[in-house]
């Protein structure tokens, strides 16, 4: 039973349905799959978040990635402070926006050229209409527990076989639109294989996270990034990276420069915003000059390249680049990790966590989780008790069991203690 008061969110939550659609503006916010209605958050500071009630909570969402220096961090806040007293958005070219574009450029080995969009959604649409336009192809190829945002040929789940095309996972899709979906299982490069061998002339792209987030954490297995590599070139296909969430997350140089693959396209979102809606499609020079108004594939955005979102996002990658906090973010995510497998282990809780660099994912279910199919093997009912538990214990991790946690740079070593020290009371509590 909670001891923390929540009736300033409970009210606001009620007052929201009145006006909101389920009361929240993006689904997972509902709290829904943890079994109680959400907090409102008022407020935030480093590794913190503050509700509406005043209840302070160590906050491992981080806005779903984006803050990995923290909350409002000091140098980030001044200058989206100092930009916005220059106006908010004006609707033409900006010298920040080369600034960040020559930024990512150098960070991402793969990247030559830069196209700034506002949203992770709006990256991935473009790069596989850019990849459609530039290959002269419909199909698309994705994987089971992979999200790319919200666009209709994405929100596709499989087909009855390997090599079959999807079918709509939401209303309000056509089928004629999911059918140019190829939907395979993650992690098997044999599918991927069959696949090319019997519809790979008809291939625009693979796109891929990397590193699989939407799913809970779920690394790849070398061998299936290979594949991947290997039949795009081999059938003149191109592979893009969705790297919303990893980039400049994992390394600086995002999930590519880790694994060793080099993709034709990468999706950018969340860190290169520092907390602010911005995104991008970067790639092969003479791929991305098929996009308007150079080429005959059109993409347009009135606040893409804001100036607010821009300075925000240019300032956390100067910092990173200057920080280079990768290293003390492994070991302390790594110290997290090990501390949520003993607190598991120590009340006898089937559990399994996956790990890279900072993202991570605490799965309660007694087999390997490499793929959809096995994430959806947790027991998500225990997650949801664990959830509430460390809630109360002044923990707030991602309210479902198929979402990762973020480790940011204010989380000192005194907070990865604390969080351990939560775990192993929540999962006693659960346990008793």
């Amino acid at each position: 039973m909670s001891t923390k008061k929540t009736s300033q969110s409970e009210a606001l939550f009620e007052r929201s349905q009145r006006s909101i659609p389920g009361g929240v503006n993006s689904p997972v916010r509902a709290f829904k799959a943890v079994g109680r209605s959400p907090l409102f958050i008022k407020k935030a500071q480093g590794a913190w978040i503050t509700d509406a009630d005043g209840n302070s909570y160590i906050d491992y969402v981080g806005s779903w990635g984006p803050m990995i220096l923290g909350h409002a961090h000091s140098a980030v806040i001044e200058a989206i402070r100092e930009a916005a007293g220059a106006g908010t958005s004006y609707g033409a070219p900006t010298e920040l926006e080369a600034l960040i574009a020559e930024e990512i450029i150098a960070a991402v080995e793969s990247i030559e050229k830069v196209r700034l969009v506002s949203s992770g959604t709006e990256a991935v649409m473009t790069a596989i209409r850019l990849a459609r336009g530039f290959t002269g192809r419909d199909l698309i190829v994705k994987f089971e527990g992979c999200y790319h945002g919200h666009s209709d040929g994405l929100l596709v789940k499989a087909g009855s076989g390997l090599a079959t095309l999807g079918t709509p996972d939401s209303a309000g899709i056509p089928a004629d639109v999911a059918r140019n979906t190829l939907v395979l299982p993650y992690n098997d490069p044999e599918s991927l294989a069959k696949a090319f061998a019997e519809k790979g002339g008809d291939i625009a792209c693979i796109i891929v996270e990397p590193i699989a987030g939407n799913m809970g954490c779920v690394p790849p297995q070398p061998e299936f990034l290979r594949a991947m590599r290997d039949l795009t070139t081999k059938h003149g296909s191109l592979l893009i990276f969705d790297e919303v969430i990893t980039g400049f997350r994992v390394a600086y140089g995002g999930a590519q420069e880790l694994l060793g693959i080099k993709p034709d396209l990468t999706c950018l979102g969340k860190i290169i915003g520092g907390g602010l809606p911005a995104a991008a499609v970067g790639g092969r020079a003479d791929i991305m000059e098929r996009l308007a108004p150079l080429g005959a594939v059109y993409q347009a955005g009135t606040l893409s390249g804001n100036p607010l979102a821009v300075t925000a996002g240019l300032t956390t990658l100067r910092l990173l680049k200057e920080l280079n906090p990768y290293a003390e973010l492994e070991q302390r995510a790594a110290k997290l990790e090990q501390g949520l497998r003993d607190a598991a282990g120590e009340v006898g809780v089937p559990a399994t966590t996956n790990r890279v660099g900072s993202m991570l994912t605490a799965f309660f279910a007694e087999v390997p989780i490499v793929d959809w199919p096995t994430a959806k093997k947790s027991n998500t009912d225990q997650y949801a008790a664990f959830f509430r538990a460390m809630l109360d214990q002044g923990i707030y991790l991602a309210p479902s069991q198929f979402e990762c946690a973020f480790v940011s740079y204010a989380h000192t070593e005194e907070i990865i203690e604390k969080t351990i020290k939560a775990a192993h009371a929540a999962l006693r509590e659960i346990t008793a």
